[in-house]
């Protein structure tokens, strides 16, 4: 079925997923068993509800020639906003953490944010496709292209969810300067998202906090700084061959989100530098993999849509590490693949389905 894809990223597509299932059992043990009685509730629901369903979603989009996409940019954008929507109805938005992200169906709980995320790679690779001629104007490529990303961020704002936004506009700079927008046009658009941060940040105290904690780590280790404290305190434990897998310490209630935005630094006490390198090499791999599918794409959309997808995931990859790390202020961004969230898991498989597909037609 795979015999004419490309193999490498297939192979590293795979070992991620399965790597993230043995990640995710160490970091989740400790909380799992506390809430639950035991260590394998939550690696359990993530098996179930992200990977299987991203398996069967990575075979179903595989099998859908990756044209269509183009053909359903629209309906999926429209799907996506009225999911948002929802999420201020009573009765389906689920809040947790001061959020509300989550909808809430019966025993059913997802992400919009997570399905917006896929449906706006592609219609932003559509919609350039089809203004190749035009995207370098102000009036057809840059203006619109900020009405967009000011929808989006309308909705995220509310949840509020400024981690995904970030993921959300940095991935569709870098794609419309791929599909031909000005670097003059990019530096202009960064200009206006960095004044509306910050009014934003102005208007939030908490993120405010982030902000001085970012900048002085130390500032209050028991408030605002603790997640970082204890993330870079993970980190540091590792040394150069980590604690051993399974024998972390800051998943037993001392570092928040272990299983979640923190996870890689529960990975790097447990795996040390050498294991986090490892990974981080694994994700550098994954993403030369996809823009190579981008390159030998056989048209322009196939080109922007992997590479957007490509791009998003690294995007991604480089927020949550850096952010856990001390070098950027903490969004609570997951990790791919790794930290806790079905949703996520599911449509980063699909995504890969997506890619393999224009990888058959290469």
């Amino acid at each position: 079925m795979f015999a004419s894809v490309d193999k490498p990223f297939f192979y590293s597509t795979l070992v991620l997923a399965v790597g993230g299932m043995l990640i995710l059992a160490s970091a989740s043990l400790a909380i799992s068993y506390q809430n639950f009685g035991t260590i394998h509730y939550y690696l359990f629901r993530q098996f179930l509800y992200g990977g299987l369903t991203g398996v069967v979603a990575l075979l179903a989009f595989f099998a859908i020639p990756y044209r269509f996409w183009k053909k359903a940019a629209v309906p999926l954008m429209m799907i996506s906003f009225l999911l948002l929507a929802l999420l201020f109805m009573p009765g389906l938005g689920y809040s947790a953490g001061g959020a509300r992200r989550w909808l809430q169906f019966g025993p059913l709980t997802f992400q919009p944010a997570e399905i917006l995320k896929f449906s706006f790679i592609i219609y932003l690779a559509s919609w350039l496709d089809s203004r190749r001629q035009e995207v370098k104007s102000i009036s057809y490529g840059m203006i619109p292209l900020a009405i967009m990303l000011g929808s989006i961020a309308v909705f995220l704002i509310m949840q509020p969810d400024l981690g995904t936004l970030g993921v959300i506009v940095a991935s569709a700079l870098i794609i419309y300067f791929l599909g031909g927008g000005k670097l003059s046009q990019i530096v202009t658009l960064c200009t206006l998202g960095l004044v509306s941060l910050y009014f934003l940040v102005q208007v939030a105290p908490y993120r405010l906090a982030r902000i001085f904690v970012f900048l002085n780590p130390g500032v209050d280790p028991q408030g605002a700084g603790y997640q970082i404290s204890q993330s870079l305190i993970a980190i540091g434990s590792g040394g150069f061959w980590g604690r051993g897998f399974g024998r972390g310490l800051q998943k037993y209630n001392y570092l928040p989100e272990s299983m979640g935005d923190s996870i890689f630094a529960i990975f790097s006490e447990e795996m040390g530098f050498l294991g986090a390198i490892a990974l981080i090499i694994l994700f550098v791999y994954l993403l030369r993999r996809g823009l190579y599918i981008a390159k030998r794409a056989p048209d322009n959309f196939g080109r922007l849509l992997a590479a957007g997808i490509s791009i998003s995931i690294a995007v991604q990859v480089f927020i949550n590490i850096a952010a856990i790390s001390g070098l950027l202020p903490l969004t609570g961004i997951p990790l791919p693949f790794i930290s806790y969230g079905g949703t996520s898991l599911a449509l980063i498989l699909g995504s890969a389905g997506v890619l393999l597909n224009i990888s058959k037609h290469a």
